[in-house]
């Protein structure tokens, strides 16, 4: 059984959170852009996996997809190489000792961000088409 609810609680936050990237891509806060480009991709795959009734504690995006693999959806590998990338936006957008100088919003450019929020939106729209096979394929059992 499919939990509607908790999808749409987790994939709205995921598209409220992009959105909040775009804001900081267009002020050049792109550390922060890219970092929120981060959250709402994991957001997206946590409404997947919580739809699912599933667990969803990880912080790393590529991990998460691993527990949406041992639930038989095939993940492909562009999504997967999209994860990867923003995994690594995780730490060092956010914290200056991630870094051996300077502060994080040194190292970030505007293409990093638009890369990063491409990628979630990437992510997003393929856990979009998969909710929605998801809930077709259940409901064309019931019938």
């Amino acid at each position: 059984m499919l939990d509607m609810h908790e999808y749409v609680r987790w994939i709205n936050s995921a598209k409220r959170t992009l959105r909040s990237a775009y804001g900081d891509l267009e002020r050049g806060d792109y550390n922060w852009s890219s970092f929120k480009a981060q959250q709402s991709a994991g957001m997206a795959i946590k409404a997947l996996l919580r739809g699912l009734g599933l667990p969803s504690y990880r912080h790393s995006i590529s991990r998460l997809l691993v527990d949406i693999k041992t639930q038989g959806i095939n993940v492909p590998d562009e999504i997967i190489k999209c994860a990867k990338t923003l995994d690594k936006h995780y730490i060092p957008t956010r914290y200056p000792d991630a870094w051996s100088e300077g502060m994080p919003y040194e190292y970030y450019t505007s293409d990093d961000a638009k890369l990063a929020i491409n990628y979630a939106e990437k992510i997003i729209a393929w856990v979009e088409e998969q909710w929605k096979s998801l809930r077709k394929e259940l409901n064309s059992g019931k019938k």
